[in-house]
């Protein structure tokens, strides 16, 4: 008889714990019972056709008293659920899910936490108390499980890679033609070089910093192009991009159902967030063939674009005073940039001209280029489904076990 899997999310709707969720519905279906609970369907984004969900209808609330008589009412309804249900894990994805798989805690149930942004570890007090009541938390990063054992002496963790399907993302890449504003060659017929970036409009991304390197780029390759791809309305960017006389260069393609034959467009796969969890666009690029450029930002990309997690060549190179870049065994690496938001198209910092000098710098050097862009697949593979359930199964003190029938 399978055991019961639990998972629990806000919602369904595009980002990167949700469609780990709903992969992780499917990749465990045949060792586990499964079953997604979630707080509202609104804007579902994934395919979610032969899954068993459970909407308990409570969306979000303004304001706080909103939000803790929220964390009350879900919070109940999840263990009237865990009882009846009865699962023998129950696995939850980001903050806010997290709280209520501890609030609705019945003692019958393993309850596992999803820590899925390095966001997360600045609220240290909220870490510890829901550390102490879980018997596992799941870390999508080896930065992230070190410093919960490092800072905060949190021991019962795990890491598990986010999965990844590499042919299915390559042949949905393949799939068709998006509709973008430009063609293939510019106005003069130089084949056009597509820099492009995935996320929903959210200040941690720092799209800002993106548009005002693309700009410099832009100055020196006139057929670049970038394409942003995400959910949001983008308005300030929309702004700075035509005050930087890029508008008709920059094309921002909203939240795509299909994202992949938007990303297959690009040459290059720019990332450049403040901070991450696991970066997923990051890794669905590379696996379409994008060369990558990151800032190294907590947590994540240092550890996809490198073999060994090490960033300590920045400091070397500020103490001789060189150009701040690490050119990893899969991708190259920029310093993190500035965390306020900064709108001024007049001014360009030092950090900007250098993201913009490396991509230069890329794109005008085809070896290199297209170096990046193989070894970007060949790493992008060993994010694999069956690395995962391995993985998963493991934590699950069930190693090595067999697909059940029935």
């Amino acid at each position: 008889m399978k055991k019961k899997l639990m998972l629990i999310s806000p919602m369904l709707h595009q980002g990167g714990f949700e469609r780990v969720c709903v992969t992780t519905a499917r990749l465990l279906a045949p060792y586990f019972e499964v079953v997604i609970v979630i707080f509202s369907s609104e804007d579902i984004a994934y395919d979610i056709k032969g899954l068993n969900i459970i909407d308990i209808k409570m969306g979000a609330r303004e304001g706080m008293a909103g939000k803790l008589l929220n964390i009350g009412k879900r919070s109940l309804k999840v263990r009237q659920l865990k009882k009846r249900w009865k699962p023998d894990i129950a696995y939850s994805f980001g903050s806010t899910a997290n709280i209520v798989n501890v609030f609705s805690r019945t003692g019958k149930e393993k309850v596992w936490l999803g820590i899925r942004s390095y966001m997360e570890m600045g609220q240290p007090r909220k870490i510890r108390l829901l550390a102490k009541f879980a018997d596992l938390l799941v870390c999508c990063s080896r930065k992230i499980e070190g410093e919960l054992g490092e800072k905060y002496g949190i021991c019962h963790t795990a890491t598990l890679y986010n999965p990844y399907n590499v042919e299915a993302i390559r042949k949905e890449g393949d799939s068709g033609e998006p509709a973008l504003p430009w063609g293939e060659r510019d106005g003069q017929g130089r084949k056009l070089e597509v820099l492009v970036s995935m996320g929903r409009e959210d200040q941690v991304k720092g799209f800002w910093h993106l548009l005002k390197a693309f700009a410099l780029v832009h100055e020196t390759i006139p057929q670049a192009r970038l394409l942003i791809i995400g959910e949001g309305t983008f308005e300030p960017y929309k702004k700075l991009a035509e005050e930087l006389k890029i508008d008709g260069e920059v094309y921002f393609s909203g939240l795509q159902r299909e994202p992949y034959k938007y990303l297959k467009k690009g040459q290059v796969y720019l990332l450049t967030s403040l901070n991450e969890g696991f970066p997923n666009a990051l890794v669905e690029g590379m696996a379409l063939g994008l060369a990558a450029v990151s800032t190294a930002c907590m947590t994540g990309p240092s550890e996809i674009l490198q073999e060994k997690d090490d960033i300590s060549l920045f400091r070397q190179q500020a103490a001789e005073n060189s150009p701040p870049v690490i050119y990893g065994d899969y991708g190259i690496l920029v310093p993190v940039m500035a965390p306020e938001p900064d709108f001024d198209p007049g001014h360009i910092l030092e950090e900007e001209r250098n993201l913009a000098q490396v991509v230069a710098g890329l794109l005008l050097d085809r070896q290199q280029l297209e170096k990046y862009q193989k070894a970007a697949v060949e790493r992008s593979r060993i994010f694999t489904y069956e690395g995962y359930v391995g993985q998963f199964l493991k934590c699950a003190g069930l190693p090595g076990r067999k697909k059940e029938r029935g």
